[in-house]
């Protein structure tokens, strides 16, 4: 082909070159024409690497790169969540890779597997590839290859039985648009197949084109039966056409090739007519056989897309796939704005295997074989989900809460999954665990011996690094629990216990100031007052009987009535709380929280084989004060020893377990707040497992009709009994109740003691006789104001006094 290219340019100094056909012949092709100024047109070279590499290269066809979203859009459509990528490694296979990639991602589907096929591939090796994709879960593939290749992948993979139900095979235009071409045998393989390719619009020069070609064929080749034009043939057609309108418009103008010195095979003539035959092919817009000839950065333009389903010798056009991603099942539909990315857009498809239903996309390894779940055995802490041994059968049984949710998950998915119960013992025969649920969620990951998971599993970010949750279907939340404690009725100080310490001082330094101010007053005014120092101590403790007359005697008794006012209501309300503390049993108020039981340095308890050991160290308490425990019963010993050898001071665990723990020791123990977030239980699957998805929705629709909280019902889950209220107020009366009454005694007493300082600040004035005077003063104007007013009023004429007597 190369040499092709060089003795057309060197020799016949041509002006445009038609006809290379793979892409990798283009490589090298376009590289001479854009040394030479001569336009490289190509009708059937479509890898997406080819563009805007020269501007002498012209591509008649559609680029891979535009058929990738159409490929997508099927894959949304069926809501397939994992596609496998077979194509041969050229040029042509791979170039279409990242744009499919990107395609594929935007519609939330990955890649499981990337399978290259050299193009010389032997039948080994292709056997060999499809039996590794056969146990892969993946049962959605798209196929970009040659014909000859493709073809031969087909033919294999129906002899090992992945032309069979359950699979589906999607195929880019290459394949489908040649797929006609194909013998016998390769059509019966590919039944089932879905296929895209450029639409080709309908209209009459098509038909006539159509039937002449045929005839033709037929009377080439008597013994093949007549095809369709190709696309790749209709576009070679309009690339003529195109070419030759634009030569009529340039002319004949030949290369100018004097003077040109022919050292080397790439010493070639620069042509001067390329350039004006590239510019008029850019002007030129006809309607074609393929459709609207218009060339747009070197490429024709974007067409749509025909989806087809192979069946029997033809293929049937299912759905249209039009650049704004969306599908519709007709072709006169594509005006309408109704339709979206949905199956129900497509019309009915055969799948492989003659099957009207959908594939799932997936399957487990190994055809036949069910789900094996991994499902923990303990001997305690087994209230939600219990495993037990049948002793005359020896037959494993499964049972509880967990186990029903799980199986109401199964049979709300969309279709059916087989599954098997697979115990994973915590525990040796000896008692003593050897195992966790870290353990088991690496168990999933591996898929040795469980594809999956359940039970009082929680979500945590370590997990989930080497597995998949699904949406939790039991809330989460670490908290802990202790011991209740009454406090003690015969208590010799428990008459000080209704009022806080902050109270006691308050009210004595209040005592104090009040004695004291009174002292300060009456000292002025009486004379038995004047005694010795030890007297005037128990005059300031006592209060003076007689505040004295005059004014002082007026600012005691306003301290006097303050200071009762407080006293009679501090000790009303001493008196209710002192006699409820002695009449009735009470929780302590207090419960520790995580930091004071860090700080003590007491012990703590959680559940053995759970995530809470680390959880804890986290928190901050020592790997050597965190005792486990494999069941509820050895946690509320441990927990009734006080501070005796093995005694623990908390127990922590998740708030379903917790709840539990409260319900079988009911008014034993009371609950901590706040509760520590995390996630709550959740089914576990390898990575990138295709039930995660469909599961979590289940568990979501499930949530929703209230189906998980029936289920929860039945079974009695819910606490049944109050546990002890941790949310106690304090029995004890704090000085923020008393604080506005003290702060009003404080300012009146402060106000008297003013008062009185400056009266002895200045003995000379009668600062009676200037209140008296003020108010005599202030009432004589008030009376002469009144007077005047009653005078203009009467002054009024009738009507108006009417009028304003009515107001």
């Amino acid at each position: 082909m190369i040499d092709a290219a060089i003795d057309l340019l060197r020799d016949v100094e041509v002006d445009a070159i038609i006809g290379p056909q793979r892409s990798t012949q283009v490589n090298f092709v376009m590289d001479l024409g854009d040394r030479v100024h001569v336009p490289i047109i190509s009708f059937s070279a479509t890898s997406p690497s080819l563009i805007s590499r020269t501007r002498y290269f012209v591509r008649m066809a559609q680029s891979d790169a535009y058929q990738v979203e159409a490929i997508a859009s099927i894959v949304k459509a069926f809501q397939w969540s994992q596609v496998c990528i077979i194509s041969e490694d050229t040029e042509y296979g791979t170039g279409i890779i990242p744009y499919l990639s990107n395609a594929l991602q935007n519609v939330n589907a990955i890649i499981s597997y990337r399978s290259l096929f050299p193009k010389s591939s032997t039948d080994d090796f292709i056997y060999k590839e499809l039996y590794k994709m056969m146990t892969m879960q993946t049962r959605v593939f798209v196929v970009h290859m040659s014909e000859r290749l493709g073809a031969r992948l087909f033919l294999k993979a129906k002899e090992i039985g992945m032309m069979s139900s359950g699979y589906a095979w999607i195929v880019t235009s290459g394949l489908t648009d040649l797929y006609s071409l194909m013998n016998l045998s390769v059509v019966e393989a590919m039944q089932g197949v879905l296929g895209v390719k450029p639409l080709i619009p309908k209209s009459k020069e098509l038909d006539y084109f159509a039937t002449k070609w045929k005839t033709m064929f037929s009377h080439t080749y008597d013994d093949i039966k007549p095809a369709h034009p190709s696309i790749y043939g209709l576009w070679a057609y309009d690339t003529l056409c195109a070419l030759a309108m634009a030569a009529e418009r340039v002319g004949n103008r030949l290369l100018d090739a004097a003077n040109i010195s022919y050292s080397s095979v790439f010493d070639l003539p620069v042509s001067e007519t390329g350039h004006e035959l590239l510019k008029e092919m850019f002007k030129i817009r006809f309607r074609g056989l393929a459709g609207n000839f218009s060339l747009t950065k070197g490429q024709i333009e974007r067409t749509q897309y025909q989806i087809v389903n192979v069946i029997g010798t033809g293929d049937r056009e299912v759905g249209v796939w039009i650049p704004t991603h969306r599908i519709s099942r007709k072709v006169h539909q594509i005006a309408s704005s109704s339709f979206s990315i949905s199956k129900s857009n497509l019309g009915d498809i055969t799948w492989p295997g003659g099957s009207v239903v959908v594939p799932k996309g997936w399957e487990f390894p190994v055809n036949g074989n069910k789900i094996r779940i991994g499902v923990p055995q303990k001997s305690g802490f087994n209230e939600f989900l219990k495993v037990e041994k049948d002793p005359r059968t020896n037959a494993t049984k499964v049972s509880g809460y967990f186990k029903d949710v799980f199986e109401a998950v199964m049979a709300a998915l969309p279709y059916a999954v087989s599954y098997e119960y697979v115990i994973y013992p915590f525990e040796k025969s000896d008692g003593s665990f050897s195992r966790s649920y870290d353990d088991l969620t690496y168990q999933v990951s591996l898929q040795e011996n469980y594809d999956a998971a359940f039970g009082d599993i929680t979500i945590t970010a370590n997990r989930s690094t080497y597995v998949d949750f699904s949406l939790p279907y039991v809330e989460g939340g670490v908290t802990y629990v202790i011991p209740v404690k009454y406090e003690d009725p015969d208590d010799k100080w428990a008459f000080l216990e209704p009022l806080t310490k902050e109270m006691w001082k308050v009210s004595a330094a209040f005592y104090i100031f009040t004695g004291l101010s009174i002292w300060i007053l009456g000292r002025r005014v009486s004379t038995s007052s004047r005694g010795t120092a030890g007297q005037h101590a128990g005059m300031i403790c006592y209060f003076p009987l007689f505040p004295g007359q005059g004014i002082e005697g007026t600012l005691i008794c306003l301290i006097l009535v303050g200071w009762t006012i407080v006293s009679c209501l501090l000790m009303s309300t001493y008196t209710a709380s002192l006699s409820s503390k002695l009449t009735a049993q009470r929780l302590q108020p207090t419960v520790p929280d995580v930091k004071e039981l860090i700080e003590s340095g007491v012990y703590v308890g959680c559940q053995r084989g759970s995530f809470l050991v680390d959880f804890l160290k986290r928190l901050g308490f020592e790997g050597s004060k965190i005792r486990t425990y494999k069941c509820a019963e050895d946690c509320h010993e441990a927990l009734s020893k006080g501070n005796s050898n093995g005694s623990i001071s908390a127990y922590f665990d998740v708030m379903p377990h917790i709840m539990l723990f409260l319900t079988q020791f009911c008014g034993k123990y009371v609950v901590a707040r706040p509760i520590h977030r995390t996630e709550g239980f959740g089914f576990v699957f390898p990575k990138s497992s295709p039930l995660v998805a469909d599961v979590s929705r289940a568990i979501i629709q499930l949530t929703e009709k209230g189906n998980i909280l029936n289920i929860a019902e039945l079974k009695s889950f819910k606490p049944g009994c109050a546990a002890p209220d941790t949310n106690i107020n304090p029995s004890s009366v704090t000085l923020r109740s008393f604080q506005v009454l003290f702060g009003i005694t404080a300012g009146v007493t402060l106000a008297c003691l003013g008062v009185s300082l400056i009266i002895n600040l200045y003995p000379d004035v009668n600062f009676l006789q200037i209140i008296s005077n003020f108010v005599l003063n202030t009432g004589s104007k008030f009376q002469a104001l009144f007077r005047d007013f009653m005078q203009f009023f009467t002054s009024l004429p009738p009507r108006l006094r009417l009028y304003f007597g009515r107001a």
